[in-house]
């Protein structure tokens, strides 16, 4: 059974690359060390979908790096992914274990200690988190749950926790000292004008 062993997890987002290709800032980002990626483009139709997921995958490979899909298990499958990423409206947890097997990572995105304590109990393997601060993307969410929310979630649940929702270099340092395994973020390496640059101090400032 896999383990999420990554500290930074880039959910992808076509709209926020000021006009790049999508899979250029992929490589970049995997160029300045990221090790996984969640392919989330809601608003593409199946077939587009797979063809960008079966490119993601190709690349991921590349780079040794994981590559799991938002929602979609068929598609996770039928490229090969690492894994998926479920939302408290996608199937349930564990219907999806049950297609994915132990094999692959099942992601889950919370919001809730609640929630996160579902998750666990219904089999994923670890936990998103947020938002904890203020983001457009995650505003349709909620207010943001802030440090002491994300603290008591690290205290409570046994997995792996990741924080997400405008999650920044200057507020990076305060996050991990809440003990989370990692952050999830998207327009701090998408919309950034070097990824690459991006994503290496991103993970500089984790691991320091």
């Amino acid at each position: 059974m896999p383990t999420p062993d990554f500290h930074l997890y880039l959910v992808t987002d076509r709209n926020l690359t000021q006009g790049r290709d999508l899979l250029w800032v992929l490589q970049q980002a995997l160029d300045g060390g990221v090790k996984a990626i969640q392919l989330r483009e809601k608003d593409l139709g199946g077939r587009d979908l797979f063809f960008l997921a079966e490119a993601a995958r190709k690349l991921t490979q590349r780079y040794h790096a994981r590559l799991l899909i938002n929602d979609r298990i068929d598609l996770a499958l039928a490229v090969d992914a690492d894994g998926v990423h479920l939302s408290t409206a996608s199937i349930p947890i564990e219907s999806a274990r049950a297609l994915l097997g132990r094999q692959r990572l099942l992601g889950a995105s919370t919001h809730s200690l609640e929630e996160a304590a579902d998750a666990e109990r219904k089999g994923a393997d670890f936990v998103v988190f947020g938002p904890v601060y203020f983001t457009p993307s995650k505003a349709p969410y909620g207010e943001p749950q802030g440090m002491a929310a994300l603290k008591k979630i690290v205290e409570k649940i046994s997995l792996p926790i990741y924080a997400i929702g405008g999650i920044k270099p200057e507020n990076i340092a305060d996050t991990r000292c809440t003990g989370v395994r990692g952050v999830a973020l998207i327009s701090a390496v998408m919309s950034a004008a070097d990824p690459k640059d991006a994503t290496t101090k991103i993970l500089k400032l984790f691991n320091r």
